[in-house]
């Protein structure tokens, strides 16, 4: 779930994972910066563990899109991939 995407004011995008399994797990998370225009500025995976029924966040350098200021919004995948 999206809690902030990356702007002037923070550059860092946040990212809250959960986690619905009984075990602990580690989630692939791609975020995507885009313009005010829709264009895809940069795309991102990060990877965040995330404690068995728990929730983790994950912020995200914007600053990897370019100039963060020409970010008009940021997508995440609904669905984080977990990894074995």
């Amino acid at each position: 779930m999206l809690k902030h995407c990356a702007d002037a004011d923070d550059p860092y995008t946040t990212v809250e994972v959960r986690n619905p399994n009984a075990r602990d797990g580690l989630f692939t998370v791609k975020v995507s910066f885009r313009d005010e225009s829709g264009f895809t500025m940069a795309d991102t995976t990060d990877q965040v563990s995330v404690p068995a029924k728990g929730t983790a966040s994950l912020r995200v350098f914007g600053g990897r899109a370019g100039d963060v200021s020409r970010i008009g919004h940021c997508e995440v995948e609904r669905r984080a991939d977990a990894d074995e």
